[in-house]
């Protein structure tokens, strides 16, 4: 069965938080998605909560303290990425835009995402279509096309609840596809001379290259 791996980002504040709530059902849809497709599938759940202050130090000094390098490269190496973010004066949270401000602009090239939100009022669902989709479209990812909003009454069951899981089903199955057909990320090797000098090449030709005067 192949092997895919998925990072989850979630921005939420509290603990317990509805945003890690949404985000939990989002990857457990994706799985259940994939297997179908005979994917398994890795999820790496990253709490960016965990890591605000280190995130703030990055901000100011330009480096990373060891779990918050290795949670950037969790995400920027996963196969696909979902990202879930509480919805904060119209716009996602700024804890969560820190976080993307201090990943490198091309990391997420071509890496299939889904986009989510939590917020109290179904009007700030428009959020995910004017705030966070321009921002990973400028990212060079690329987002399904479903988007999932989780307001407060979504919660309580009814209507609401049913509205959810069919959005949640159908982003789902949109980034099952979207990972199934660009296939395994296969991380570059940074000591590996290919990376610098070019397939094929090593430091061997690259010398004989050069000629005497």
């Amino acid at each position: 069965m192949t092997t895919r791996r998925i990072a989850v980002v979630t921005a939420g504040l509290s603990n317990p938080s509805s945003t890690r709530l949404l985000a939990d059902r989002l990857a457990e849809a994706v799985r259940a998605q994939l297997a179908e497709r005979e994917i398994e599938v890795g999820v790496d759940v990253i709490e960016l909560r965990e890591h605000a202050h280190a995130i703030t130090d990055n901000l100011l000094t330009g480096f990373a303290r060891p779990e918050l390098a290795e949670a950037i490269e969790t995400v920027t190496s996963a196969d696909a990425l979902i990202a879930v973010t509480p919805i904060f004066t119209t716009s996602y949270s700024g804890l969560f835009k820190s976080f993307v401000d201090i990943l490198d602009p091309d990391s997420l090239r071509g890496m299939p995402v889904l986009l989510a939100a939590t917020g109290g009022s179904p009007r700030h669902s428009l959020a995910l279509e004017y705030a966070m989709r321009p921002l990973f479209t400028y990212l060079h990812a690329n987002p399904v096309s479903t988007s999932v909003f989780a307001a407060s009454e979504d919660w309580a069951g009814g209507e609401g609840a049913s509205s959810l899981r069919s959005r949640t089903e159908r982003a789902a199955g949109e980034l099952a596809d979207a990972v199934a057909r660009r296939g395994a990320t296969v991380a570059e090797d940074p000591f590996d001379p290919a990376t610098y000098l070019g397939e094929g090449r090593s430091f061997e030709s690259l010398l004989g290259g050069l000629t005497a005067d």
